[in-house]
């Protein structure tokens, strides 16, 4: 079990959960060592964002349309706090704990966010561009590095936007499987943000060409600096804002003048080796930029409603029960399965440049107007035939739409097949339906390396964002589910031994969440002064 990775679906094989062998996490959890949610760098200069929890933004339904709001202090304090920012505070007796508009696996947050910004009024100094870290809890830049020159030419209005992530974060809870979480959690993020540019007219798309090492120069990552002992930080990804598309431009390496140094995040740490590995083997190099793919587009569906956007965004919660008697109708249900195709003229799609590379295996329980049972929805048209070869041939396939590419597998009551597949959480069987997302696994690592398998988890976020968002706006409630027996996914669809081809990266539900009545909700930035600046 300690043998040293030499391929990352060996570190995949190896974290996945069994009904009677979960993978190797901590035995208990040490509350004097759980980590510093916020990281910090003291001697960087802060600089206060406005907040502007009033601020209009179009409905949930039309984001994209409308002219760009200019990249000032305004616009990017409302992009940075719906993309990354606080949501809420929850109490319970002395226990306090904040939430954000972007979802994390177990509320962790291990990803953080940068902005690489030209030269702007009320955030600069000395009239040239930075490398900014984004402080949620402030509300606040970090001023990291004064930078010489971008690194990029950016037209006006333009700024890249990067994500990184702190591993010990998650694996002080989930152990070796946290890796899992932490791309995840860069994919709600990713997504997140990309909602967040479009509230304010903006075009975010995340780039293909910069390798990790590179990512981590740009971000001071690679500094002492940066981080203590075991708590290493890692770039995820890096994408450009803009008032309008634009072609991928390519990065150099940039100088500047640096300040601030990380705060220790916990006073003792336990360290999961088999994440270093995954890490060093699912590096990215640089490569030429990716050619978007064709979009698979689909027919326009009405709006789930008027409510301003941000309104949703910063609504949005994990339920932590479901009712088991909220259904849902079976118009929302399509056009919120709609919502997570790729179709890159919608939000969040438009961001992301890669093929679509996850189906979803659907339990549907409460749905009106559809039978209850197992259904797929093939995401990418290239896979429907292969998926369908490998699952159990007794699945008739049937469309059960002809405007999405939604095909009924089995009928029958599979809320209890829910319910075990997803570690016996009952909330996967309690909701209108859940899902599991099944990645096109073999196919994906060996056309575009190892480091695809980063991608693979960033996608199943940015489905899971999706999902948290119509849900929202459809009056309903999602979760994620991080905790799943990955093979009896498999076994229940009929697949190879350990899932052959095919795996099961993410699951997640959708229903009516059954509030819990004993914990207070407390605003997002009461703790901050009135006019929205730290004191």
């Amino acid at each position: 079990m300690d043998a040293a990775l030499d391929h990352i679906a060996a570190y995949h094989a190896r974290t996945k959960h069994f009904s009677r062998r979960y993978a190797r996490g901590p035995g208990f959890l040490d509350w004097e060592t759980q980590p510093d949610p916020f990281r910090a760098f003291a001697g960087a200069r802060r600089v206060p964002l406005p907040l502007r929890l009033d601020a209009g933004t179009p409905p949930f339904g039309r984001l994209g349309a409308g002219e760009p709001a200019p990249l000032d202090p305004d616009g990017l304090g409302l992009f940075l706090e719906l993309a990354l920012g606080l949501s809420a505070w929850k109490e319970v007796g002395e226990a306090r704990w904040s939430l954000r508009n972007n979802p994390s696996s177990g509320n962790l947050h291990p990803t953080e966010g940068w902005v690489i910004l030209p030269p702007l009024d009320g955030i600069g100094t000395g009239g040239g561009p930075g490398l900014y870290h984004y402080a949620p809890f402030h509300h606040a830049l970090e001023e990291r590095c004064r930078l010489d020159t971008l690194p990029a030419d950016l037209p006006p209005g333009a700024f890249l936007l990067a994500l990184s992530s702190i591993p010990w974060r998650e694996s002080w809870k989930y152990g070796e499987r946290a890796f899992r979480y932490c791309q995840h959690d860069a994919g709600h993020a990713l997504a997140a943000a990309s909602y967040a540019a479009a509230c304010l007219g903006w075009h975010l798309r995340a780039l293909t060409a910069p390798g990790d090492e590179d990512l981590a120069a740009l971000l001071g990552l690679d500094r002492p600096d940066s981080c203590h002992g075991f708590e290493p930080e890692h770039p995820d990804l890096i994408a450009l804002v803009s008032p309008v598309p634009l072609p991928e431009p390519a990065l150099k390496p940039v100088t500047g003048t640096w300040a601030g140094e990380a705060n220790v995040l916990s006073p003792d740490h336990v360290v999961w080796e088999v994440i270093g590995q995954a890490l060093a083997l699912s590096e990215k190099p640089a490569t030429p930029p990716v050619p978007s793919p064709p979009s698979l587009a689909m027919p326009p569906w009405p709006p789930a409603g008027h409510e301003p956007a941000a309104a949703i965004i910063r609504r949005r919660r994990s339920a932590q029960a479901m009712d088991g008697a909220t259904g849902m109708g079976k118009d929302a249900f399509l056009r919120l399965l709609a919502a997570t195709l790729p179709d890159r003229e919608r939000v969040p799609w438009r961001s992301w440049p890669w093929a679509a590379r996850l189906s979803l295996v659907l339990f549907v329980h409460r749905v009106e107007g559809m039978a209850p049972g197992l259904y797929a929805l093939v995401r990418d048209p290239d896979a429907l035939e292969r998926l369908r070869a490998d699952c159990d041939r007794r699945f008739p396939w049937e469309r059960a739409c002809p405007d999405i590419p939604l095909h009924r597998l089995a009928e029958g009551d599979f809320s209890w097949a829910a319910t075990e597949v997803s570690c016996t959480q009952s909330i996967a069987g309690r909701g209108a339906f859940s899902l599991g997302m099944l990645a096109d696994f073999d196919r994906t690592l060996a056309e575009d390396g190892q480091w695809a398998y980063r991608r693979l988890f960033w996608e199943a976020g940015m489905i899971g964002q999706v999902l948290y968002l119509e849900a929202t706006a459809a009056g309903l409630s999602g979760t994620g589910i991080g905790c799943y027996h990955d093979d009896e996914v498999h076994d229940l669809l009929g697949l190879a031994p350990g899932g052959g081809a095919w795996q099961s990266l993410y699951h997640f539900t959708v229903g009516g969440a059954v509030e819990d009545t004993r914990i207070a909700t407390r605003p997002a930035y009461g703790h901050l002064n009135p006019a929205g600046s730290p004191p």
